[in-house]
């Protein structure tokens, strides 16, 4: 995309695709802009594949991936892309885990080999003393960033509020310390042999390299490794499309200001009415000039911040959650009446078509910015191939947004914003509990 008189056009990313034998899908995507290259792989593995008392695996495997290989030493990978002037990191989501990096151009073989090797050959490297130490970094990981950081519990304790207590997406991300325990070596071995294999990941290359010299490199390292066997199918992740009635939970925490989340059952991402769910979010709360910030911060002075955003999910249901935080003279009582009233104003008149156009503005220009980054470009072609098999849809994307009308949103916010719908996680102060408590069972009372 470029701007051109105040207008977005259209810039078509150029997209190669093959297969390997062994089920790899490969997608290349040229740009020699500047001088650097991006490797992105996707295996479609998440906290969604793990078993119940098995929590955590796959973020504790997104470590176990760093420790060596084969022919690659312990932390050897870090050394060796930094040492070569690149980047690189991994993450883990519900629904897949990604390994990255940036390196410059004439590095790309050593990227593509090092990634290769792991995915062939990490369960010759994997010792007990490897995942006794991992186990501990990232207990060490939940301890830092999610019991003892404020709000960091928020997104397991959404999930369990808003998932059945069956459902693949209900469990922590990052795990509970007893399943990080019991976790033992033949565990992660038929763990990485059943989900990190070839036929269940993306390889995606973008940025400066020469389309013949990458196949051949990517035939001849990842060729080889054979594919894997079959992989156990997800339970079934359809749910209705609203709760059915208000859900609400209270969390009593070290936070200096009340919190309050809501969520709603929205769209799921790629879906035709995902795009109008992404608008709505972004009329809602996308920067300060979004409905809750300039209502709740701006002209009621009653939040310290205001946003709203999707998870982005590709299975089964997406959640839309706004996020607001009090302000500190601000009861939670308040902050829950003045963010229902919002919300049912946007669920009973909807939204005019200049807000669509600037929140659709905003999201494009976001888009345009992440496309400029051979990294970031990489990640959504892998993103779009591993749960459509089309890369392509991401030189799609700005037409999907452009055609998203204040009709169709007013629609969704007509089917998704409703009382039925909601789901509040509220974060309060542990101290002055008593006081907080009485307004909570006075709002639950109203």
């Amino acid at each position: 995309m470029g701007l051109h008189g105040g207008q977005f056009t259209t810039m078509r990313i150029p997209i190669e695709t093959f297969p390997l034998d062994n089920g790899l899908f490969v997608t290349l995507s040229e740009d020699h802009t500047t001088p650097i290259v991006a490797v992105n792989l996707w295996y479609h593995v998440g906290s969604a594949n793990e078993k119940p008392g098995r929590t955590g695996f796959a973020h504790l495997f997104e470590h176990m991936l760093f420790q060596g290989s084969a022919h690659v030493g312990s932390n050897e990978h870090f050394e060796l892309i930094q040492r070569a002037g690149g980047t690189l990191n991994g993450s883990t989501w519900l629904e897949r885990t990604n390994y990255f990096e940036t390196v410059p151009s004439n590095e790309l073989a050593l990227a593509l080999w090092l990634e290769a090797d792991r995915m062939g050959e990490l369960l010759p490297a994997m010792t007990q003393e490897k995942l006794d130490t991992q186990r501990d970094v990232v207990k060490n990981e939940r301890r830092w960033s999610v019991d003892n950081q404020p709000y960091g519990t928020m997104l397991e304790k959404m999930q369990e509020l808003v998932f059945p207590s069956s459902h693949p997406f209900q469990h922590s991300l990052i795990g509970s310390m007893e399943d990080l325990s019991a976790a033992s070596l033949d565990d992660i071995a038929q763990f990485f042999a059943t989900y990190y294999t070839p036929d269940n990941a993306v390889l995606s290359v973008a940025g400066d390299f020469d389309s013949i010299e990458a196949r051949k490199l990517i035939t001849e390292y990842f060729g080889p490794i054979p594919k894997g066997k079959a992989r156990p199918a997800l339970p079934p992740m359809n749910l209705p499309p609203v709760f059915g009635s208000p859900r609400r939970e209270v969390v009593y925490d070290n936070v200096s200001l009340p919190r309050l989340f809501m969520a709603f059952r929205s769209p799921i991402f790629g879906s035709e009415k995902y795009y109008a769910a992404s608008v709505a979010s972004a009329v809602l709360g996308m920067r300060k000039g979004s409905r809750l910030h300039r209502s709740l911060v701006r002209e009621r002075q009653i939040a310290a911040d205001a946003g709203a955003f999707t998870f982005d999910l590709a299975k089964g249901t997406d959640i839309l959650v706004v996020d607001v935080t009090a302000r500190p003279e601000t009861d939670i009582a308040r902050l829950e009446e003045e963010v229902e009233r919002e919300i049912d104003e946007f669920h009973h008149n909807g939204v005019t078509e200049s807000e669509v156009r600037r929140a659709v503005a905003l999201i494009e220009t976001d888009l345009l910015a992440s496309l400029q980054s051979a990294g970031e470009r990489a990640d959504r072609l892998s993103m779009f191939a591993t749960y459509f098999k089309r890369p392509d849809l991401i030189n799609e994307q700005a037409d999907r947004y452009r055609s998203v009308t204040a009709q169709r949103v007013n629609e969704l916010a007509s089917e998704r914003f409703g009382k039925d719908n909601r789901a509040s996680l509220i974060y309060l102060p542990k101290e002055g509990v008593e006081s907080q408590q009485v307004l909570a069972a006075a709002a639950d009372a109203d």
